[in-house]
């Protein structure tokens, strides 16, 4: 077991903190057992700042999206970003995966376009999963593209850029599938594009028309389930597409109930700043039978900040255990910060969701829904005030203490023996 420095009073402090959970009927022991059964899917677009691996790649451009900040170390190639990967997954407890987009495909300096795109460029991917006992999702990447300069792309009204991202999506299709069969471990394969117009359209149902039939043909091919799911995923606003978005929640939302095959993502940083996605939890999951959460933190707009134990984020984690839905919900990282430490970025936002989704399966929910029932609603918001102290902080550590990962800001000391030994020698 590792050393925990100024963390030794782990197993006593958990013990005190097992016997306050018990008399409000929380079993921490069997809480901490199905923690190993929540995977967190870590995105590897934050440890290149989202640039990619294409043939000439560059910084990221263009579909609506933005990287900000120079902090040194940044992954250069494939190699690079599994390396960091593998570094911040020692330091996050638990269960996790990893979620590829397209342009991570590795030609081996070949050109090869999106429309191109076959399993085998991601062999080196699948190959490094099964050495690390994980899974793989995946995204297509419907931006920093030639042909995304119109602003549109699955709804273009151009049909030779319709067809282009169309047999994009199939091709990405085909390779989720092959990699959750290789794998043998689901991939889930999420659609987001940043189609929209900076400026308020004359024309909103043609586009909207055009996606339809797009998202039509490239679904149209069944996959078994057991190696692939499609998601969709809406924005509300992006950089260029500030005054209408082709794929709202709306439309998506929609599409899915049509669609019962396909899952709905929602992105905690797509909506309306003041508008949480808690509420909407319930909502799809009493038609839908799943669905995708993608966790960021907006800051005044949807800038894909680090993911922190915020509000939002508790509120996230505690509906999920309130509609008994950890079984059915996927969660995963969506965010980009160049301006700090790569690794930290990953390790803070991992850490921050894993936290939140302890605190809800601790949280003594039957005494909420009890004086619930009794009409007891002031005893009901009373208990959720004394539950917010209660120390899941000993059941935390504990928790990192037996997944043999640092405790409390242990792991700082880890990341700046990486950034001093390997970020530092990175031109």
């Amino acid at each position: 077991m590792l050393k925990f420095g100024m963390y030794k009073n782990i197993e006593a402090e958990y013990k005190d903190a097992k016997e306050i959970y018990a008399a409000f009927g929380v079993d921490t022991d069997e809480v901490l057992k199905n923690m190993q059964k929540v995977p967190l899917s870590l995105h590897c677009w934050q440890g290149d700042d989202v640039v990619g691996l294409e043939e000439g790649a560059g910084a990221l451009s263009g579909g609506g999206i933005l990287a900000t900040g120079n902090y040194p170390g940044r992954a250069r190639n494939g190699e690079e970003i599994r390396e960091d990967i593998e570094k911040a997954m020692s330091l996050i407890p638990g269960k996790q995966r990893v979620n590829l987009h397209a342009i991570y495909a590795e030609t081996d300096g070949k050109h090869v376009d999106r429309d191109e795109l076959r399993p085998e460029y991601f062999k080196k991917w699948i190959q490094w999963a099964k050495e690390n006992g994980i899974g793989l999702d995946f995204n297509p990447t419907f931006f920093s593209h030639k042909m995304v300069e119109s602003g549109y792309t699955l709804s273009s009204k151009d049909d030779r850029v319709q067809r282009f991202w169309i047999e994009h999506g199939k091709r990405c299709r085909e390779i989720a599938a092959e990699i959750g069969k290789e794998l043998k471990s689901t991939c889930i394969n999420n659609t987001w594009i940043p189609d929209g117009s900076k400026d308020l359209p004359a024309d909103r149902m043609t586009h909207r028309r055009i996606l339809k039939e797009s998202l039509d043909e490239m679904y149209k091919t069944k996959f078994n389930k057991e190696y692939m799911i499609d998601s969709v995923e809406s924005k509300l606003f992006g950089i260029g597409s500030e005054s209408y978005v082709v794929g709202s929640h709306e439309f998506y939302l929609e599409y899915v109930m049509r669609n019962k095959d396909i899952m709905l993502c929602l992105d905690s940083g797509h909506f309306h700043p003041t508008e949480n996605i808690f509420d909407k939890i319930s909502s799809v999951l009493a038609f839908s039978p799943e669905l995708l959460l993608h966790l960021s933190r907006g800051v005044r707009w949807d800038s894909d900040h680090v993911t922190i134990l915020n509000d939002d984020v508790l509120a996230i984690a505690n509906e999920v255990k309130r509609c008994n839905a950890y079984d059915r919900v996927h969660f995963a990282l969506d965010f980009f910060d160049a301006s700090i430490n790569r690794i930290s970025a990953w390790v803070i936002g991992a850490r921050a969701v894993l936290k939140s989704i302890l605190i809800s399966l601790l949280e003594p929910t039957e005494l909420l829904l009890e004086e619930e029932e009794k009409g007891k609603l002031g005893n009901r918001l009373a208990l959720m005030e004394e539950f917010k102290s209660l120390p899941y902080a000993a059941v935390w550590n504990k928790y990192c203490y037996d997944n043999n990962t640092p405790a409390g800001h242990e792991w700082l000391k880890d990341v700046q023996e990486y950034e001093d030994n390997v970020l530092s020698k990175r031109a």
